[in-house]
This record gives structure tokens, sequence and C-alpha cells, in this order.
């Protein structure tokens, strides 16, 4: 049995946060109690003192790319789950834009298998909403599901045909399947590679109205609440959405949505922010600060932390997409849209709560339990009988955020160079201690 020691135990879903000690037995989770470890404990079992120290559910991570099959170079299944526990995350979804798409059985049993053989995060595949994401054939969601995906997504392609995705919604439906939605109207976002506003004006580049997103926002919310089915919004970037999600949550419709740690802290200025460190003979325009949706203004930042507050927004998620150096280093129009995520999430989290933005309990559950129920999954918990995935933190431990050093195979950041507060010092999957910071 192992003993996670006299930490501070924050888990919302069993309104915990106090001094407590954790007891895991095997996979499961024994109990959560007040007393410490006693001396007999000590001589028969593995006791970590986790004095100073916080004890946390495994973080439950809702949208990662992790690029295998077809794009193992930027990164594979073993080595994203890797990054994901040194990140304390133990649960990713993955996403099905592979190549070949996950529209398959044959596909989702691969990414499920490698996902176990590589032995570090719990790897849930996710399944295409239509064949090769083309957004017209509805793939066969029966078999996606008996094959374990747990949602189904074209992510990174929006179904633009509105009788296409009632129809998808309605099949999803009746197999209490979550349909995750990439919200982007092409006909209003085409050509654009940053956000519509002063920045892009001041840039010289070709901007995205946030009415793209909010557009297809509001279309699905019509469409699940015409079929009844589970709507998951991906990525929420923009004012318009929180409010189109808060005011459908309040009319009963069956919808949860996710915003990245990328939307919450940077804005549009950083494509020029952090170019400007570069020098006259840098590249113009940092591509690490591009990504789809594309960073808003700060009136869309702060709307999508209220959201988290308010719990208009059920989960933090990364949009961990890994891309290798020369798709970044181009023309900021030509880069490819994406940054990783995975290994910076909780301490940004904790930016916003240092900051005063956001309680920790609510932090804490938007990564743990807040995800974990969107998708039904049993996990995200430290309750008794649980599967016991647990991370231990030092909240106070400064850290400089060097993607050559992460566990990723890329490197594409936003964030490298910042300090972040924060670090995840051990990892358990299933029981299984899967990750310890260097040193511990």
């Amino acid at each position: 049995m192992i003993l996670l020691d006299a930490g501070r135990v924050i888990d919302p879903s069993q309104k915990i946060d106090g001094t407590r000690t954790v007891l895991i037995d095997g996979e499961r989770i024994k109990e959560v109690r007040e007393q410490g470890a006693t001396p007999a404990e000590k001589l028969v079992h593995t006791v970590i003192d986790c004095r100073g120290r916080w004890i946390l559910p495994g973080l439950v991570d809702l949208h990662v790319h992790l690029r295998e099959p077809g794009e193992e170079g930027k990164e594979t299944i073993a080595t994203g789950a890797r990054a994901a526990v040194a990140g304390g995350v133990t649960t990713i979804v993955a996403m099905p834009n592979t190549r070949p798409v996950c529209d398959s059985a044959a596909v989702a049993r691969f990414v499920a298998a490698r996902g176990r053989e590589a032995g570090f995060a719990r790897v849930l595949p996710a399944g295409a909403i239509t064949r090769g994401s083309n957004g017209e054939q509805l793939a066969d969601m029966a078999e996606l599901k008996e094959a374990g995906c747990v949602c189904v997504t074209d992510d990174g392609r929006p179904v633009m045909s509105a009788g296409v995705m009632r129809r998808a919604l309605e099949y999803a439906r009746d197999l209490d399947l979550p349909v995750m939605v990439h919200a982007e109207d092409l006909t209003l976002s085409s050509g654009g590679c940053m956000n519509e506003g002063p920045a892009a004006t001041r840039l010289g580049l070709p901007g995205i109205p946030a009415a793209a997103e909010v557009a297809m926002v509001q279309r699905d919310l019509l469409l699940a609440e015409l079929t009844g089915a589970r709507l998951h919004v991906a990525h929420v970037s923009a004012a318009g959405s929180v409010r189109a999600i808060r005011e459908a949550k309040a009319r009963g419709v069956r919808v949860t949505c996710e915003a990245a740690p990328h939307h919450f802290t940077l804005t549009d200025e950083a494509v020029a922010g952090v170019a400007a460190a570069l020098g006259p003979a840098g590249e113009p325009y940092d591509a690490h600060a591009k990504m789809n949706p594309p960073l808003r203004a700060e009136s869309d930042r702060r709307a999508i932390i209220g959201a988290l507050d308010d719990g208009t927004i059920d989960a933090i998620a990364t949009d961990h997409a890994p891309h290798g150096a020369g798709d970044k280093q181009l023309e900021f129009i030509n880069a490819l849209n994406g940054v990783i995520g995975l290994e910076t999430s909780l301490a940004l989290t904790l930016a916003l709560v240092r900051a005063g933005d956001l309680p920790i309990s609510r932090a804490v559950e938007r990564l743990t339990f807040g995800p974990a129920r969107a998708f039904g999954l049993p996990y995200g918990t430290l309750a008794s009988g649980a599967t016991a995935d647990a991370v231990v933190v030092d909240p106070e431990r400064e850290w400089k955020v060097e993607p050559q050093r992460f566990f990723s195979r890329s490197r594409n950041s936003p964030f490298s160079g910042w300090t972040l507060r924060g670090r995840v010092l051990r990892t358990y999957v299933g029981g299984k201690l899967v990750h310890t910071e260097q040193g511990q």
C-alpha cells in the first residue's frame, strides 16, 4: 500500500480541501483520511511525505493530438502520454485527425492499445464524426463506441453542413456519445491567420472574426436543442461563444465546453509581443502564437476566465498540438496552427489562482472532475474505490519553460522562457508511479 501522507488534498469531487492522507491500495483509492501515517504503517507500507505539498486527483484532458498513426515525427502516443504525466495529466482523449483518420474500429483499437503499451497516461480514443473527417458521410459511431471511443469529433475541421451535423447529433444521441465540435464557419474565417481586430490591422495580417466561431456555436446549440444530443464545444475562445453557451445551459440544452490555457493566458497581442523580443533580424511575427481558434482580444480572455469561474466552461483542455520546427519556421500566414501544452497547463491554471481570478477549488475541478463529468468518465476523483490516479504538486516550485527539455517530441510552445510556479513531483496512474520530478 502507498500512503501519500499529510499533504493538502484538494478534491472538488469530494468537497475536500485540507490536510489529509491518501491511501492507495493496488489500483484503487482505499480512503482519504485525516489521520497521518502511523509508525506501524511506516514500517510495512510505502509512505511519501507530502507536507507542504498538494495532492490532487489526476488531471483529465479531453483534447490532445498525439499524431500517431501517421506523423510520429511530431509526437507518438508514447511520447505524448509521457509528457502528459509530467504535467500531472493521467487521462487524455486522443483526437482522431491522424493519418489515417480514426474513423474505424481498427484505428481506435490501435490507439488504445498503443496507450496501454506505453504505460503512462490513460489514452482514450476519440472517433471521427464523418468518414475521413470530410464532413459528408457519417462514420460508424456504434462501431467506434464499441472500440472504446469516448466521443466523436472532426476536430481541426468544422462540419459545415447543418444537415450532416443534425444527423450526427441524432446518431450520437442514441449511443449516448458526446459530439465534440470545432466551431468555425469557414466562409467567415477563410484566408485569415489571426484574430480580426486592431492587432491584425496594425500588423498587416488577414483577420479571423470572432463571429466565425460564435455563429457555428449558435448553430450547433440550436441543433443540440432540437435533437436532445450531448454537445461539447472545443476550445472556446470568444466572449460571444461564452454568452451563447451560458444561455443554452440555462435553457436546459445538454452542452458542455472547454477552454485552453493559451486562450485564458494570452491575447492576440502575443503575435507581435513575443516577436518583439527577437530583434530586427528575427522573424517579424512569432508563429508559436498561431493557433485555431486564434488568440483573441483581452475582453474575450476575461470572458473565458469568468466562465471558468461560474461553471459555464466545464473543463480546461490543452488542445496539445505538436508540430515540427519546419512547420512553424515559415511566414506567419503559412505556418501551421497549434501549440503544445500538456506540460504547462497546470502551472498556467495556477497563475489564474494567484492572480485572484479563480478559486483553487474551481481551478482543480476544471482540470479533473469537470472534464471527467462532461464525458461521463470515472476519473478525476480521489473517492474511495476510485481508480488511483493522483498527483503530488509543489505549488511554490518555480521553473523555467524550456521546451527542449520537455518529454513531448515537439517544441512549439508560446511560453518558452517563461517562469512558472507549480511543479508536478509525482504522478500515479492506476496506483502505478509513472512520473517523478528529478530529485524526488
